[in-house]
């Protein structure tokens, strides 16, 4: 497992980091055994796979089990916070600082609530200052959404937004800001010029990653992707079976390949 200065040192401007992100264990032992050093996970596979809802504040049982079979198992990783299960900013440390405990190595925490709606940016802050207070080790990806969530904005006001709260995280001692949405090119290398920390985008349709190392990121996470990914293969192969039209997509592991997995 790498330590939590060694996963930092993985976020280098224009050489970003490709983190994958899983749900589970099984995907998460995948993920690394396919090379993948670090990985993060989704609170949208977390909470499916438990059956709650997503973004609602309900998995965070759920997040730290999983944290803490992923660790077990050797896995380095950082989780996703949603909002941090609380809006007590001690309980959002708290939390943060047993993650670090099982040897977590980082930690998203965003700035939208469940009902869609960005939150007070100083409350944001306060939980920013608590993690990175009561869990000083950790990468603090602080999220912040204006770009995530429906809103009337134009690019402009979303960009000052989103640079005025990313300013404000990392005062309060974030490592690193995570900007999600559908960005072009000229927005992002807007947020890398104007937001003075390593950059974390999604996997963009329109930019590949290269397109985004040019630009200046340091971290690109798949988000939710590959575990939407997999539910539509399911549902497909299934209904190709139905239809006795099934054949296995290449790269299907074999059983043997499997059950081989340390």
């Amino acid at each position: 497992m790498l330590t939590p200065a060694e996963f930092r040192d993985l976020h280098r401007p224009g050489t970003p980091i490709v983190l994958p992100n899983a749900w589970d264990l099984a995907s998460a032992r995948w993920l690394h055994a396919s090379g993948h050093t670090a990985i993060g996970t989704t609170s949208l596979g977390v909470a499916f796979a438990a059956g709650k809802r997503d973004g609602r504040g309900e998995t965070a049982d759920d997040t730290l089990e999983l944290a803490r079979r992923i660790t077990g198992a050797g896995v380095t990783v950082s989780v996703d916070l949603e909002a941090g299960f609380s809006d007590d900013p001690d309980q959002v440390g708290r939390f943060a600082e047993r993650l670090a405990r099982l040897g977590v190595v980082g930690v998203n925490i965003e700035d939208s609530d469940a009902s869609g709606r960005l939150v007070d940016p100083e409350l944001a802050a306060a939980k920013v200052a608590a993690v990175a207070e009561a869990a000083p080790g950790l990468y603090l990806n602080a999220r912040t959404d204006p770009f995530w969530i429906e809103s009337d904005a134009d690019e402009a006001s979303r960009h000052a937004d989103a640079v005025t709260r990313a300013r404000g995280y990392l005062g309060a001692g974030a490592t690193g800001i995570f900007v999600p949405g559908t960005l072009g090119a000229a927005t992002v290398a807007a947020l890398v010029h104007d937001i003075p920390a390593p950059l974390n985008v999604l996997v963009q349709g329109a930019l590949s990653v290269p397109d985004l190392a040019r630009l200046g990121v340091a971290r690109v996470s798949t988000g939710s992707l590959l575990f939407r990914l997999s539910l539509g293969v399911i549902s497909t192969a299934a209904a190709d079976l139905a239809r006795g039209e099934f054949a296995a997509a290449s790269g299907t592991p074999t059983y043997d390949e499997v059950a081989r997995l340390p």
